[in-house]
């Protein structure tokens, strides 16, 4: 008990001192996100792809399912116009009808997640935007009551690549015809755009003040914002007040306490330091997940409330044949069962976690139901992004760890070889098969599964295949209360 006291204080000591306005980062949040795309999931087909199709009609099918588990839900940009592909290099903010669908069927889809208490991030390119008809030309935005803006070839960084070009528009123009240098990475495949500019900071304001008062968006998820100093990202959030902000940085631990300290913590980042620790998995090198051995993330850093976790996005997974990250699942389709195994540790090891975990559609998609129970789980006993992980150990091949929630503590276990003993008080809730090689355990506080049969008599316990169900006049319920027929 000491030694988890003395961990918690060095925790705090070490996390940032936090303002009331700070804009995009919920505290103690439960949320679980989806991240509901992949690359060119708006054009897939059963011929091309095992994950399905993502366009707005696709997921109106799915609001149902969606609700009933996640509380965010990341969508693609949804600036187009048609014929942009994925979006990333969008040329007109202010026209909402892409690939993924119409604006029209966009608004639908979000007011039905609206229904189910589910909030909506848009993935916003402020970095660079792709031009009009030549290299150094834009269409205009109109964004209504919050402005219209014409962006020029004087809001382009002046260390693009359009001005050293020989076959652009603007090659070789004059200092006083470009803009400022970056304030961050060169990104190649479109236009990098000037943030030191008082113009796009304006654009950069009603567009994000666009999408959430007029297309009803809930936060954000900022694309390649290493691409732009985080002072800048700071304004955006304060101008726009969203729910969430989650900052795209693929880089080191140090770069991305930079970040956060540029934005004055007004985001969170995507923890891709231990998206790679969980690649321990896939070569039974356990220590990864621990961090008191080799692990690396946000976490060991104190700063898991500005944590976004994944296994997979729509970037580290193979792109080319959708059958996932090489370096993660060892170029193996995922639906197989070589990388089942894989993908519901990593799944059970992020979803007991502190940070907002965020699950990736293609495996939502290919093991939804085992997925969901760990999702059921989490939100049982009210894990949360700043969760305190009280004990964890890891040997060869296996990794236990202890975590606290708002409601209760679990023990998460993975691996082949990994212990079934556990303390008293502890109840199984989840246990994956062969294949999954995971176990979560439970302990509730006020409502312990564990008293339920002395506190209603009618009421008593079953296991069946490695779960926990209640049984109470005749009808079976999982731990979280929903209805179930188990045996079928």
């Amino acid at each position: 008990m000491k030694k988890c006291i003395l961990f918690v204080v060095s925790m705090l000591m070490t996390a940032p001192l936090l303002r009331a306005e700070n804009a995009g980062v919920p505290s103690e949040s439960e949320d679980v996100m989806l991240q509901a795309f992949y690359w060119n999931s708006y054009n897939a087909n059963e011929s091309t792809t095992k994950f399905g199709r993502t366009k707005w009609i696709d997921l109106l099918k799915d609001t149902a399912a969606i609700n009933a588990n996640f509380d965010l839900v990341w969508f693609p940009p949804s600036a187009g116009p048609m014929g942009n592909g994925v979006g990333y290099s969008a040329r007109q903010y202010s026209n909402q009808d892409s690939d993924w669908g119409t604006k029209a069927k966009l608004q639908e889809l979000i007011t039905a997640l609206h229904k189910g208490n589910t909030k909506v991030l848009a993935d916003v390119v402020l970095n660079h935007r792709g031009n009009s008809n030549s290299w150094c030309t834009f269409y205009q935005d109109n964004f209504g009551s919050y402005g219209t803006y014409q962006l020029t070839q004087k809001h382009i960084v002046s260390n693009d690549e359009c001005f050293t070009n020989k076959s652009s528009s603007c090659y070789n123009a004059s200092s006083s015809d470009r803009g400022a240098y970056d304030t961050g990475d060169n990104f190649d495949g479109a236009r990098d755009l000037d943030h030191t500019s008082e113009f796009v900071q304006n654009w950069s304001k009603a567009y994000t003040q666009w999408l959430l008062g007029e297309m009803k968006y809930d936060g954000f998820r900022y694309d390649m914002t290493l691409g732009f100093h985080g002072r800048y990202l700071k304004l955006y959030n304060e101008a726009a007040q969203p729910y969430i902000s989650v900052s795209e940085l693929w880089h080191s631990i140090d770069r991305q306490k930079q970040h956060l300290q540029e934005c004055e913590y007004n985001t969170m980042v995507f923890d891709f330091q231990m998206k790679y620790s969980m690649r321990g998995i896939v070569d039974g090198s356990y220590g990864k997940l621990n961090v008191n051995k080799s692990f690396e993330g946000l976490r060991k850093h104190g700063l898991s409330r500005y944590s976004v976790t994944f296994i997979d996005n729509h970037d580290t997974f193979d792109r080319g044949t959708a059958y996932g990250d090489n370096q993660y699942t060892k170029s193996t389709d995922l639906t197989t069962a070589t990388n089942k195994d894989v993908v519901l540790q990593a799944s059970a090891y992020m979803l007991m976690m502190p940070g907002i975990p965020c699950v990736f559609y293609p495996h939502w998609y290919s093991y939804k139901s085992e997925i969901n129970e760990l999702i059921a789980v989490r939100k049982r006993v009210g894990i949360h992004s700043e969760s305190q992980v009280l004990e964890e150990t890891s040997g060869q091949y296996q990794y236990s760890a202890t975590v606290q929630g708002h409601r209760g503590q679990v023990i998460v276990r993975v691996g082949k070889y990994r212990s079934k003993t556990v303390p008293e008080g502890f109840e199984l809730a989840v246990e994956g098969g062969d294949r999954g090689q995971y176990s979560v355990y439970v302990k509730m506080g006020n409502e312990a599964v564990e008293n339920v049969e002395a506190e209603q008599p009618a009421v008593r316990k079953i296991i069946y295949n490695g779960h926990v169900y209640i049984l109470r006049e005749g009808q079976t319920y999982t731990l979280t209360g929903s209805e179930i027929k188990i045996g079928e």
